[in-house]
């Protein structure tokens, strides 16, 4: 069983576990899935100040706050007694390319190379995990919600808007990936 659980499951039983979600949210309360909105929700229990914005009865959606709290909880019982102790499979392609910017190090699910703490001060390290994360968390506000939301949430309940949101995210996705991280990682 511990073996099953340490290895990467295929899309076709992890997919429709987290598209069973859904109907599940909605059979048991009528609530919308996504991770965004709890940040807000903490804020407005935790910050007492009169920011209108902040200003609801954040207690109807404090199952959010527990369904967040499940994840960290889950990510950190997996990453200590799940944690597969084989190397992240990277397709060759992707390893030549990347070792072209001097990545080599995948033993974690983020290459140590890129994401590490000395690195978080060099300009590389501000663009990525400080521009970045700002970047993320004013798309996700703009958007109205996160990208579990609109693809997994907005998709399956036939929401216009969501649809636009995941064609932007999946451009911007692609446009970053093939143009903007190889330009931040030439910076070394």
């Amino acid at each position: 069983m511990m073996q099953i659980l340490s290895k990467p499951w295929p899309w076709y039983v992890a997919g429709p576990l987290i598209g069973l979600t859904v109907p599940l949210l909605l059979i048991l309360g009528n609530k919308s899935f996504g991770i965004s909105s709890s940040l807000r929700h903490i804020c407005a229990a935790c910050l007492p100040a009169g920011i209108p914005f902040f200003k609801y009865d954040w207690r109807k959606e404090a199952w959010n706050l527990f369904f967040v709290a499940g994840i960290f909880l889950g990510g950190f019982l997996a990453s200590f007694w799940l944690k597969n102790p084989e190397p992240v499979q990277v397709h060759p392609q992707l390893h030549q390319e990347l070792s072209k910017y001097g990545i080599q190090d995948y033993s974690s699910l983020v290459p140590k190379d890129i994401i590490n703490w000395n690195n978080l001060f060099t300009l590389q390290g501000i663009l990525m995990m400080v521009l970045g994360g700002f970047l993320i968390g004013f798309g996700t506000r703009y958007a109205g919600g996160c990208t579990s939301g609109h693809a997994i949430m907005g998709l399956s309940t036939l929401q216009w808007p969501s649809l636009i949101a995941v064609i932007c995210f999946m451009v911007g996705g692609f446009f970053s990936a093939h143009f903007i991280v190889p330009l931040i990682l030439s910076l070394k």
